[in-house]
Order: C-alpha cells, then sequence, then structure tokens
C-alpha cells in the first residue's frame, strides 16, 4: 500500500513539532502482521482518556465512575479509520445492512507482563484477534494484540490460545466501561471473538478507509 504523504509531512515536522498520533506516526513497515500501536491508557488509570482529534494531545474524556479498569495497554493503530470497509466487515458477519463505521481510529488492547506506567506512548505489536462490537449501529472492533517480543505473551500467536480469563476480562470491561451510574445501559454487545487472520483484515478494511478518508489531503499535499 502507497505510503500516506502524511508520513513523509510527519517526519518533516516531527524535528521540530511533536508528530499527531493519527496521521504523523506509521502503522510500520511490516503491518499487519506487526504494527505500531498509540497508547492512550494503561492499567492503572482511574480517569479514561482519549485522544483529541485536532491537536493530537491526550485529554480526560471522563472520570470512571465505576470501579472498572481497563486489564490491558489500551489505545489506536495509526492511519486506520473506521469507516465503509470495516462496517461492510460487520454487515457481512451479521447478516446486516444497517451498520455504519463510528468514524475513529481502529482500537487496540495490548497483553503484556510489564507494568507500563503511563500511555502517551507508542508500543510494536502483533495481533492475536478482536471483538467485532456493535455500539447501536456503529462497528467498534477491537483488535486484541501481543506486546512484540513479550517474555510472557510473544508465544501466544491466536486469540484461541489466550487464557480464557484474559478474554473474559477484556471482554467484560469492553461491554461496561461505558456504563454511567443513573444511566440506562448502553445497547452495545460483542457478537463475535475472531482470530488473527480476521484481525488483520479489520486492519487492512481500517487503512483502506483512512487512505479513502484522507486522499484529498494527501492530493493537495501532493499538488
Amino acid at each position: 500500500m502507497k505510503s500516506n504523504i502524511m508520513d513523509q509531512i510527519g517526519r518533516l515536522m516531527g524535528l521540530r513539532y511533536k508528530s499527531h498520533p493519527w496521521h504523523g506516526v506509521g502503522i510500520g513497515k511490516n503491518a499487519p502482521e506487526i504494527i505500531t500501536c498509540f497508547i492512550e491508557m494503561v492499567p492503572t488509570d482511574t480517569v479514561k482518556y482519549e485522544i483529541d482529534k485536532e491537536s493530537g494531545y491526550l485529554r480526560i474524556d471522563r472520570p470512571q465512575k465505576f470501579s472498572n479498569v481497563i486489564p490491558a495497554l489500551y489505545g489506536f493503530i495509526p492511519q486506520t479509520y473506521c469507516q465503509k470497509e470495516v462496517a461492510e466487515l460487520s454487515c457481512q458477519a451479521l447478516n446486516r445492512n444497517d451498520i455504519v463505521g463510528d468514524n475513529d481510529p481502529l482500537d487496540i488492547c495490548i497483553l503484556t507482563e510489564k507494568t507500563i506506567s503511563h500511555g502517551d506512548i507508542l508500543v510494536e505489536a502483533r495481533p492475536i484477534g478482536g471483538f467485532r462490537m456493535i455500539d447501536g449501529n456503529q462497528a467498534d472492533d477491537k483488535i486484541i494484540a501481543v506486546m512484540n517480543n513479550d517474555a510472557v505473551y510473544m508465544q501466544i500467536s491466536d486469540i484461541s490460545v489466550c487464557p480464557d480469563m484474559v478474554v473474559e476480562r477484556l471482554r467484560h470491561y469492553f461491554l461496561t466501561y461505558k456504563d454511567m451510574p443513573g444511566e440506562n445501559k448502553r445497547n452495545s454487545e460483542i457478537t463475535h471473538i475472531y482470530g488473527r487472520e480476521e484481525a488483520m483484515r479489520v486492519i487492512e478494511c481500517a487503512r483502506k478507509d483512512y487512505n479513502k478518508k484522507f486522499h484529498s489531503l494527501e492530493s493537495m499535499f501532493t499538488e
């Protein structure tokens, strides 16, 4: 796949300014087998951080009002976007025609034995599977990966051989982390847990969606 013009702009601007984690960081030359990920949250965080799409800085989305802690590193895959291509995968899997993308970069959870003290970092990871999550009528896939060369998780090549308790903790988190006290539960569900091959397929679709979405920007800089 052709390198995005933002790769070149990011390298030049990075000499003076911080690169935008979504647009200015490359996904990695060995993607989708090994991918570069931006980490927003770690298991010790008691508030939910997320990237501010305009500035590229982390911002506080909301305090966690329930004692629900992310059980792994959590962030997104740079230069991905969840729109038509990603939504179509969910439509095909669920035999539906009403699912749309959530207009966000592709989310990822990374398993590691190491204690990482803060987010706002880049991590290399190997996808092993994912959750096909539907939030209302929006595709909200969560890719599950292991930190590349992790001493404990490096031998796991597919989510099918990942310990059941690890998968269940992740599943429980994603089904409850948006719940707020006193409010009705959100209409979210995990319809499938898929393996490595499907995860890489989702990543490639998200890359296509990104290139389609930001093609006009690339053309502007090219011209």
